[in-house]
């Protein structure tokens, strides 16, 4: 049986994160058969908390929140009222994740979710550098964790592979900051499936698994089985959490970020029961005896 606990995000399900949307999300993700939820708190404005996490608790879910920042609140600007005002959202979210019951927050916590107009200046580095290290000493002090979500070129310009990753985690210099890996950017950055995830080892602390174009698992060309190999080769035993968008489920804001202009699927929760069966035979294969 497959160790790793299974998650999906609630984009799957839902556009929102208001109360009825959280609820429904919940519902299916459980009916689903998965262990965790994945909430983006780009929508954070219309979270109730405590209702989200009594229903999260209801149904014996984890939560793990995500959330990338916005071009007038990027603490990789070199404008320092831009910085601020990231850092606030990354204040804000981290706060929100905890009142959730949550212990990991992730995703591109380091940059703005879209198309940059320029490199990474060494300011803006600094600047990243600099407001993760301060959040990452708050989640400590909460017992929680960050993960630096490694995104493609056309979202952000801060880190689109594993060894930068690594290399900004280590110039941030706390060990609660951890390295989330997505088979969709490692798809169109990395060299291959295999060497990221063992240089990563066990920093790798949590995972999106999601096609080369966001829709059915197996459905598009990416290749599974060297990805799941070498999980297994690292005794990687933290989460693996199915992501994946379509233009039937629109987000006010998640949507026109990460570009989800194609219909790949209209039918949620029957996309989530026939991820989890597939991430599902793949653990579980992979560790038979041989």
């Amino acid at each position: 049986m497959a160790i790793n606990k299974l998650g999906v995000h609630a984009l799957v399900f839902t556009g929102g994160t208001g109360p009825d949307e959280v609820a429904l999300a919940v519902a299916e993700a459980k009916q689903a058969g998965y262990d965790i939820l994945e909430l983006s708190l780009h929508d954070a404005t219309n979270l109730d908390t405590a209702a989200a996490k009594t229903a999260l608790e209801d149904a014996g879910l984890d939560v793990v929140c995500s959330r990338g920042l916005a071009f007038d609140a990027d603490i990789s600007s070199d404008d320092a009222a831009v910085v601020s005002r990231g850092a606030e959202l990354l204040q804000h979210s981290l706060r929100v994740t905890s009142e959730l019951g949550g212990t990991l927050l992730t995703g591109a916590l380091y940059s703005a979710l879209g198309k940059y107009g320029h490199a990474l200046t060494p300011t803006g580095r600094n600047n990243v550098v600099s407001v993760l290290r301060e959040l990452a000493q708050e989640a400590q002090a909460k017992g929680m964790t960050l993960g630096l979500e490694i995104c493609n070129r056309y979202e952000t310009n801060v880190i689109n592979t594993a060894s930068q990753a690594l290399t900004l985690a280590d110039d941030i210099g706390e060990d609660n900051v951890l390295i989330h890996l997505d088979s969709y950017h490692m798809n169109i950055e990395e060299d291959d499936f295999v060497r990221p995830i063992l240089l990563a080892g066990d920093r790798l602390g949590y995972i999106h698994v999601g096609e080369n174009h966001r829709g059915y698992l197996g459905s598009g060309h990416l290749d599974f089985t060297s990805f799941f190999h070498a999980l297994t080769e690292t005794n990687y035993t933290g989460a693996i959490t199915f992501e994946s968008f379509s233009s039937a489920i629109v987000s006010p804001t998640l949507s026109n970020d990460l570009a989800i202009w194609r219909n790949l699927w209209n039918d949620g929760p029957a996309l989530a029961r026939h991820a989890h069966g597939y991430l599902s035979n793949f653990l579980d294969a992979n560790r038979v005896d041989k």
